[in-house]
């Protein structure tokens, strides 16, 4: 394998004192272009992700691959696992933890911060990894995080399969707020996908988080979805992810 895994040390501490785990890197096998961050989902870590990403033919892309810390989730009775955020069934009357949001959104832009200048950034994630992923680029659009922090990383590229968007229901608000966040907002290409099939996150919930994304004036929002697809991923989407990610991206040298 030709990725290389680092502990992160004791700056990777959450608001509430939860550690973050090991963040794995998959090296660029070709000139470094890009560099995205890849959220694993509820219960999962940054090894598994960092296997995934190591086999697709995307040699201009550095990704890093971190494991959220283990905390007591409401979905599962308080249960402690590894999770991004706090959540509960997910519903339309999902309550949205966002000091675990930001904790998690911080921590992702801190290994964003390190990049080249010229090297381009994003986001990506399944499940709760894409629901964090999500949070980040709406951050990205507002230039700050829900408790009013500035957010700095000037994102290129979000990709989420499976996920949903938290905070729907004030985002179009918020982005029509200013000129300067509309315009953010319809910078930044964003690619969903989401099995009709899925039993864990409904289908419903990854349609209306691109619905939602699109009205709020994120124009460049493409939703993909995958018939009879269950909560996975399969060859055929993660295909479409790195057409979509070479082209949005401009990166040379992918097949």
């Amino acid at each position: 394998m030709s990725y290389s895994h680092q502990s992160m040390g004791s700056g990777s501490r959450s608001t509430r004192g939860y550690e973050f785990g090991r963040t794995y890197v998959v090296r660029p096998k070709g000139k470094h272009q890009a560099t995205i961050v890849w959220l694993h989902g509820l219960g999962d870590n940054g090894s598994s992700s960092s296997q995934l990403l190591e086999s697709l033919p995307l040699p201009n892309i550095k990704w890093i691959c971190p494991t959220a810390p283990s905390r007591p989730v409401s979905l599962l009775g308080g249960f402690p696992c590894t999770a991004w955020f706090d959540v509960g069934e997910i519903s339309e009357d999902l309550h949205d933890d966002i000091e675990g949001l930001d904790a998690s959104a911080a921590h992702i832009a801190n290994l964003l911060s390190a990049e080249p200048t010229d090297v381009k950034v994003g986001i990506g994630g399944f499940s709760m990894g894409a629901a964090i992923a999500l949070y980040s680029t709406t951050c990205y659009a507002l230039g700050r995080y829900g408790t009013g922090h500035p957010y700095t990383i000037n994102l290129r590229a979000t990709v989420g399969l499976s996920g949903w968007l938290p905070g729907w229901r004030s985002l179009r608000s918020k982005i029509e707020s200013s000129n300067e966040v509309a315009r953010r907002a319809a910078s930044i290409p964003i690619i969903l996908a989401h099995g009709t099939s899925d039993d864990v996150v409904p289908y419903r919930f990854g349609e209306k988080s691109a619905h939602s994304l699109a009205m709020a004036g994120f124009r460049q929002t493409m939703f993909k979805p995958y018939e009879g697809l269950g909560h996975y991923t399969v060859p055929k989407e993660m295909d479409e992810v790195v057409h979509w990610l070479a082209s949005r991206l401009g990166l040379e040298g992918s097949r």
